[in-house]
């Protein structure tokens, strides 16, 4: 599935540099949890030392408005295709438990919080028709 699949992290460049990496890599973590095939396997190399593979595919960091990360949410939750949609609602850096942030999730409306970032992995041509027009996070 790796060969067609496509994936971007988009972030909020608004965002400090702490709190850009910590959204990246649990939208990242979400993406793989959703998607074992994207990394989850080890590697081994010539002296016999084994590590765990970081991703099988390039995972471009996309920036993008709050306004603009909650319309590709809209756009992105249409689809029919086997896809991962990994949001990142601003609530979520109050919440120090899972089940805390199931409770509140469970409360709210996605089109209506705050979105720090978002996590698209599926298709290439479905992610590339939301994530196209954005440009690479320079920070």
């Amino acid at each position: 599935m790796t060969d067609t699949m496509r994936v971007a992290v988009i972030v909020n460049p608004e965002l400090s540099r702490g709190l850009l990496a910590n959204t990246s890599s649990v939208i990242a973590m979400g993406l793989a949890g959703r998607f074992p095939v994207l990394a989850g396997e080890q590697l081994t190399d010539a002296e016999g030392k084994t590590i765990d593979v970081s991703s099988k595919l390039p995972v471009p960091i996309l920036q993008a408005t709050t306004a603009q990360i909650n319309d590709i949410l809209q756009k992105a939750l249409k689809s029919t295709e086997s896809v991962a949609i990994v949001p990142f609602p601003a609530f979520a850096r109050a919440m120090h438990s899972f089940d805390h942030y199931a409770q509140a999730f469970s409360q709210c409306s996605l089109s209506g919080e705050m979105l720090d970032g978002l996590g698209l992995a599926g298709p290439e041509k479905w992610v590339r028709s939301l994530t196209g027009s954005l440009k690479l996070l320079r920070n």
